[in-house]
């Protein structure tokens, strides 16, 4: 895989293992920022591996992250946001034109961070074991944190780029990085795997969002059996979050974005002023010192009705200029981001409901608590396709600028029906970056169909 660090090593054929250790910048995990050092230094007790699992999570903040580009592009190939005209990243139009370049630099910046925290991850999950001052429970509870983790990261690829090179164990060298594409259902596997290691070794919940738990595991396992078809145990998961995860929805969907740590919010990604995100600024116009390299599509707008509370929430206007206000601290970039809240359960739940023909006074009990707190009436339907394109529309609604669009549209087969600019099921995937395919000599890595 294309790892930044990684492919100038495999030029010089330096056989070293280099793990970033730069703790997030917060209050509550305040620890002493360190420079990158080989993972046999940096892990010799409890506290070693504390800073490597801080580390782990440091890795979701990268700018071609959480930090900006994986939630934007997600609704920027779909229809909640559009490339302005007079904008200046290449790279984002061809995303919104779903015309995107295997020498994407944005794509493959996007590739080779996750990977880059793919490997962060492994390093620290090779190294407890070997830890002589922590007890097994301790070592239980360490491993749960990075195997979360590592189930995300390889979820975040696949859901872009479809089938792609599972990583368990840590890069150290050429051979470990020339390696083959696994298959889909493979890497639903692993992800699955490491997810359920998750649930099952740590805490049900803590007041410390930006630290993986029981529920955040759990409340991941639904959007991936959701994503996978397995509608049974989307339902069992999502049900498991919702009853016993003491998670409310808020009153006011404003609120759910105006503070950290929320008690809708699940899991988020922590960010400060000195390790910001740029949410803010690629969304915001010229005239309040942002770039607007994408703003809220018209179709999107035209979507909301006018008693939607999540629309005041999500757009604002400078002028005639609409612009996304979700994650809007333009001076700092301190916004967390959300990867995981409640409302998502309840919608997973319904939309996995429908495809199963299950009760229909159910799915609507779940589409009606989120709409309700929207400020909308209830929906009444007993048909499970009129179901179904209604849970459809209240996800892109709800989670407008969160991320979810794209793939949204892609797993459900909807994405040349919905995008004017998707003719062909090739465009569904994202091209596998060229650097990739140049570096990586392993016959097993091969181009997505359509990019050759």
């Amino acid at each position: 895989m294309v790892i930044s660090n990684f492919l100038k090593m495999k030029k010089i054929l330096l056989f070293c293992s280099i793990l970033t250790l730069l703790a997030p910048a917060c209050d509550v995990l305040d620890v002493e920022p360190q420079s990158s050092i080989p993972a046999n230094e940096a892990f010799k007790d409890k506290q070693g591996i504390e800073r490597g699992i801080l580390g782990a999570y440091n890795s979701l903040q990268s700018l071609s992250y959480y930090g900006r580009t994986y939630p934007i592009f997600s609704d920027l190939a779909a229809d909640n946001l559009a490339h302005p005209p007079n904008a200046t990243a290449v790279a984002y139009a061809e995303v919104d034109n779903n015309a995107i370049l295997p020498e994407n630099a944005t794509v493959d910046g996007m590739w080779s961070s996750i990977y880059d925290g793919l490997n962060v991850a492994n390093n620290v999950i090779a190294q407890v074991p070997k830890i002589a001052d922590m007890s097994g429970d301790e070592k239980n509870k360490a491993l749960g944190e990075v195997y979360f983790l590592q189930g995300l990261h390889h979820f975040n690829l696949l859901n872009y780029f479809g089938a792609i090179p599972v990583k368990t164990i840590p890069t150290i060298g050429v051979s470990e990085v020339n390696v083959p594409r696994n298959p889909v259902n493979e890497v639903y596997d692993q992800i699955i795997l490491a997810l359920r290691f998750a649930s099952e070794n740590l805490p049900a919940n803590n007041n410390l969002k930006v630290r993986a738990t029981k529920q955040a595991a759990n409340a991941l396992l639904a959007r991936v059996f959701l994503y996978k078809k397995d509608y049974e145990n989307a339902i069992a998961y999502a049900t498991q979050v919702i009853d016993n995860g003491g998670y409310t929805l808020l009153d006011n969907y404003a609120d759910v974005f105006a503070s950290e740590g929320t008690s809708e919010s699940i899991f988020e990604v922590d960010f400060t002023a000195l390790d910001r995100n740029r949410i803010a600024e690629y969304n915001f116009p010229l005239t309040l010192n942002g770039r607007r390299e994408v703003e809220p599509a018209a179709d999107l707008i035209a979507a909301y009705t006018a008693s939607d509370a999540r629309k005041t929430a999500s757009i604002s206007y400078a002028g005639a200029l609409p612009y996304a206000i979700k994650y809007d601290d333009l001076s700092t970039g301190s916004d967390n981001f959300i990867v995981l809240r409640l409302a998502e359960m309840y919608l997973i739940r319904a939309e996995a409901r429908a495809n199963v023909n299950g009760p229909a006074d159910l799915i609507r009990a779940d589409i009606n608590a989120v709409r309700n707190r929207a400020g909308l009436g209830n929906i009444t339907t007993g048909n499970y396709a009129e179901l179904l394109s209604t849970i459809e529309s209240e996800r892109r609604l709800e989670f407008a600028f969160e991320g979810h669009r794209w793939f949204d549209l892609v797993r459900t087969g909807r994405a040349i029906d919905v995008l004017p600019t998707v003719t062909n099921a090739n465009q569904t995937l994202f091209p596998i970056p060229l650097s990739e395919i140049l570096i990586n000599t392993n016959p097993g890595m091969t181009q997505n169909p359509g990019y050759q």
